[in-house]
């Protein structure tokens, strides 16, 4: 597959070196986790912690904590902690971490859309091997 010239200006070289800084951001905002912790956020309140859990399924407590710290110093994400007892603490879409979302969205919906289809055709793939 060819990328047309229209595509290719949207993307200069430099994304294609290895040292280019957006790697990093790629690896962080595309790593499972961050994808799902940023569209659960992306849903529009606050969540706690507890939520974000429960929202990511499946995501260890280690994981979850390394994501959002991640986020968080990426800009991308802002924790509230409220000075009460217990700690209440709240994680929330800064306004780049919005206009990411607002990106990112569509992909989902393509993936989950097309996803049972994708996986079907590998295991079938596989199968025949």
């Amino acid at each position: 597959m060819t990328v047309s010239p229209p595509l290719r200006r949207h993307f200069p070289d430099g994304v294609f070196s290895s040292d280019c800084p957006s790697r990093v951001v790629l690896d962080h905002v595309t790593s499972k986790w961050g994808t799902l912790v940023i569209l659960a956020l992306a849903e529009g309140e606050p969540l706690r912690w507890s939520e974000l859990r429960r929202r990511a399924e499946g995501v260890s407590e280690k994981m979850l904590a390394q994501t959002l710290r991640t986020l968080e110093a990426d800009g991308l994400v802002s924790r509230h902690a409220r000075p009460v007892v217990p700690p209440h603490v709240e994680y929330a879409l800064t306004a780049r971490g919005s206009e990411l979302a607002e990106r990112m969205v569509p992909l989902m919906d393509w993936i989950a859309d097309h996803a049972p289809a994708i996986v079907g055709d590998a295991e079938a793939a596989a199968a025949t091997r």
